[in-house]
């Protein structure tokens, strides 16, 4: 029965899919890994060639997520408030929240932090997180929006994951590991390091 880490956020734009392969792609020399698109659009599935020693899975294939043979399982969920994410999120050890740092981006998670209080409400050990994605280093964080964030109730992630090109390009370019960029490549590799210990407790 694989671990596993849903990545989730009702509003586009915040890259979920390029966390979640990335994620996937830095625990793969350690543990068997899967990605699983459900996305109606499958950005990730049809990536799927891009990456070949990385198993991508598709909508249809989620049934019988708690079957799979692999260690980890990480879900890339769309980018609106779809009707399976209760379910998907009682299947889950940890949900993954990314999020800007401008107001509206971090009022916009309200949703889906609800959602995942419901889900906690059924099942006490799921883990989740907030974690500041796509941050513009000419505008650091607003320490206004990180004490909004942390007054949300779901803990906020010491890591933080700036605007970086090389980020943005990391699906074609075989992902950010394989890249020349050792900012992006640490930061990444300190998010993994956190989640790792959110869920192995």
């Amino acid at each position: 029965m694989p671990k596993i880490i849903t990545i989730a956020h009702q509003k586009g734009g915040v890259g979920k899919s390029t966390l979640a392969i990335n994620l996937a792609l830095c625990f793969r020399d350690q543990l068997s890994v899967a990605l699983a698109d459900t996305d109606l659009q499958g950005s990730l599935y049809h990536l799927k060639n891009e990456f070949p020693g990385l198993t991508i899975v598709s909508l249809d294939k989620l049934r019988d997520i708690r079957q799979m043979t692999h260690d980890l399982l990480i879900i890339d969920t769309p980018p609106y408030l779809s009707n399976r994410l209760s379910e998907l999120f009682l299947h889950s050890d940890l949900i993954l929240v990314p999020t800007k740092a401008g107001f509206f981006d971090v009022m916009a998670i309200r949703s889906t932090l609800a959602l995942i209080r419901e889900a906690q409400l059924q099942r006490p050990q799921l883990q989740a997180a907030i974690v500041l994605n796509m941050i513009k280093h000419r505008w650091g964080i607003n320490k206004d929006i990180t004490a909004l964030l942390t007054e949300m109730g779901t803990p906020l992630l010491g890591s933080v994951i700036h605007d970086r090109v090389s980020i943005a390009r990391s699906s074609i370019t075989g992902g950010i590991l394989n890249g020349g960029d050792p900012k992006a490549q640490a930061e990444i590799m300190a998010l993994a390091e956190e989640i790792v210990a959110l869920i192995v407790r």
